[in-house]
This record gives C-alpha cells, structure tokens and sequence, in this order.
C-alpha cells in the first residue's frame, strides 16, 4: 500500500509517517549497534589471530571499500523503485552478516563478512532518509532526522556495551550472535507495518531521473558543502569510535570490559544529549536563516576541538571528562546536516544525492581513517595516531561555513515540526 500526499494527518505529512519514523529508527539503531561490536572486541580478536593495529584498521577500510562500491547501485534502484522491500532486505542482510561472525577461523574470512556487512549497510542508509524525506516537509526534516540520528550514539553505546560485556564473559564471537537477532525482528516489522510514500510532495510534477539530473548534483554548492563537511566530521569521528575502546585499554589502563561499559555510557549519555540538543537549536536557529543546518555542523566541528586535545594528550585524570565534552559536542551537528543534504536536492533525487553523500563520508571519511591511525600506532603510539583526528574537525568548520553561503530557503508546512502524529 502507497502512502500518499493527500493521504494527511496533519502538519503536512503524509499519513503513516510517525509509525515509518519509528520502525526506520529502530533499525537505525539496530545498524550501528551492529557496526560497533567490532570496535569493542577487537583486541580479542587481534590477540587469538595475532593482528597488527594496520590489519585491525584494514577491516574498515574493506567494509567501507564494499559500501562505497555498493552505493551507486543502491542510489540508482531507490531512485526508480520501491524501497520498502530493499529495506527489508538490507536489514535481513545486516543480521546475517553478524551472525555469520561467530564461525570465521582467519582474518581473510573475518575481512569478506565484515566487507559483506557494508553492502547491507548502504542499502538501508541509503533507501530509509530518502523515504523519511517523502513523508515530511522542509521544514520539519531537521527534528525527523534528529530523531532518526539518535539511534546513531545509542546503538553505538549498547553496541559497544553488549560487546564488552559478552566477549568478557562468552567470547567475541557470542557478541556477534547477540547482535544479529534484533535485525531481524525489526526486518519482519518493517515488512507488516511500513506504508511506501509517494515520492513527490503536494503540486509537483514527478521529474525524471537521468545523466543530466543527476550529474547536476556535482555543482549544487549547497549539497557538495554538506556531504564534504560531513565527510571531513566523518573522518574524525570514524577514527575515534573505532580506536577509542583500545585507547582506554592501552593508554588508559582500562580492561576490554571496562573500556566498553565507559564508552558505551559516554556515548549514549553526551551523544544523544549532542543529537538533542543540536537538532534543537538548528530548528531555532532554522527559523532566522536557513543557514542555520550549516552553522550548528560548523560549531559543532570546532568546539569539539580543544576537549579533544586534552583527551588524547592531557592528563590521564582528564581523558574521560574531556572525552565526553567531545563526543556532545560532535554530535550536535548530526542531525542538522542531514537535514541540509536533503533540503538542497529536488525530491526525484534524493535517494541518489544520500548515495552520493555516504560515497563522500566513506571515500573521504572513516574509510580511512582507522587505518592510518593504525599505522600511526604501528610506528610511533596510539596516542599520536588518534592526534591526526584534530586536524580534520579544523577542516569541516571551515567547509560548512563556506556551505552556509549557499543554503537554500526553507520551505514551511502549513503547522509546526512539532506536529508529528500518525
């Protein structure tokens, strides 16, 4: 059943949408959960199959590698074809591959299913904000991708939680077990419960996608400003989250179950407290100028910068309390700059233009970075290794406000965000 414009419920959206909103969040969450068990078990892993740090960081290099790969194709069926089945599908993916986990034996077999992983990733990160984007207006997108994005620092906590704390007592190979069934329970929800939107809002006529439209995105300056500030966050963040349980093991003097427990609380505590927070004051903010989903990315860029310093080089009584800072502060801009990619598209292009925009935050992003800190570690320390993250949070703040010059106006539904009912 296609969920339609006329179909409302109020606040201009379409009928359907807050139950949408609920299932792709859920899943949401269920994606990064899955994607940082990983990080909270690797030193096990790195022990039973001897690794170095390169090696550990070259498994999300592969993942990213397979995702970036799979995304083209991904932006290119949601574009033409309905996404709900493709969701369904990516979730069961999703909790396959994790299952799959628990029976690798080398690091060749661990690197193909964590390379696997990634094709069912990009099919949901691609199909789930475009659907959401067909089901509320303009103006209302910065609060539903908010709410969206704050699965990311929760599923990342309970991922890193559930992960050290089964490996600690089962092994990391039942932490993958563990992490597959949620998957798919929320699969088969999806399945039963999901209305696919008609993908163009209200009076507009349904415009074709092809080479020319397409190939436009690369000099919409609004759209490019976003997905590469994003990417440049993305670097950074995608450094950190990965390496950060093994810096408080190592640097921090941490157990495996000790460092998960304390990233998983910071995570979910001043991630989803930055998410909040960020999504609110952009939705403010959004009311004065539409510059607004560029200039809380910026802030949220170069704030983080100084608490990150002292984490990585200040005091060992500091580390954690300036971790924390850090991880709000970095968040604050999630929600915002979503928002921002999709409002600087037209509709018949939106599944295309997250493509493009997860091909950004993995080709220059976090495809790389655990890598080269890894091999940062590898000859000097981790400490330095984690230090190159800085670098990159200067560069985002710079992008986005850049960007902001070129934010295109909002455009308002007839009530409130707020109204979000079913």
């Amino acid at each position: 059943m296609v969920a339609r414009p006329e179909d409302r419920a109020g606040g201009g959206q379409v009928a359907g949408a807050v139950v949408a909103l609920c299932l792709l969040t859920a899943m949401n969450f269920v994606n990064y959960l899955d994607r940082y068990i990983l990080p909270a078990v690797q030193e096990q892993i790195k022990r039973q199959f001897h690794l170095s740090d390169n090696q550990i960081g070259s498994l999300t290099l592969w993942f990213f590698v397979a995702y970036v790969l799979s995304s083209p194709v991904t932006g290119w069926l949601g574009d033409r074809f309905p996404r709900k089945p493709m969701i369904v599908l990516a979730a069961l993916i999703i909790a396959a591959m994790n299952f799959l986990t628990a029976g690798v034996h080398d690091y060749l077999a661990l690197n193909l299913r964590h390379a696997a992983l990634g094709i069912g990733e990009a099919g949901f990160g691609i199909f789930a904000p475009a659907m959401l984007a067909d089901y509320f207006a303009d103006d209302q997108r910065n609060a539903v991708l908010t709410v969206f994005n704050v699965a990311i620092p929760v599923g990342a906590a309970l991922g890193y939680l559930s992960g050290g704390m089964v490996a600690a007592s089962h092994g990391w190979r039942w932490a993958f077990v563990v992490s597959a069934v949620p998957g798919v329970v929320i699969a088969l929800l999806i399945l039963l419960f999901l209305r696919e939107p008609e993908r163009v809002r209200g009076a507009k006529q349904k415009a074709k996608v092809d080479r020319i439209s397409v190939m436009s995105l690369a000099r919409n300056k609004a759209y490019l400003s976003s997905i590469m500030g994003y990417a440049a966050v993305t670097f950074s963040l995608g450094g950190i989250s990965w390496w950060m349980p093994s810096f408080l093991n190592r640097m921090d003097g941490r157990s495996i179950e000790a460092a998960g427990t304390i990233m998983g609380v910071i995570t979910v505590v001043c991630g989803l407290g930055g998410t909040v927070v960020g999504g609110v004051l952009a939705h403010w903010w959004s009311k004065k100028t539409a510059k607004a989903l560029y200039l809380v990315p910026a802030l949220s860029a170069i704030l983080a910068l100084p608490p990150g310093v002292v984490c990585f080089f200040g005091p060992r009584s500091l580390t954690l309390p300036a971790l924390g800072v850090a991880v709000f502060l970095v968040f604050l801009g999630t929600g915002p700059v979503n928002a921002a990619t999709l409002n600087a598209v037209p509709a018949h292009l939106r599944a295309t233009a997250m493509a493009g925009q997860l091909f950004a935050l993995h080709v220059f992003g976090d495809a790389f970075s655990p890598k080269v800190i890894g091999i940062v570690s590898d000859y000097t320390n981790l400490r330095l290794g984690m230090g190159i993250t800085l670098v990159t949070f200067v560069l985002a703040a710079t992008i986005f406000l850049v960007g902001a010059r070129f934010a295109p106006p909002l455009t308002h539904s007839l009530e409130g965000p707020e109204d979000l009912t079913v």
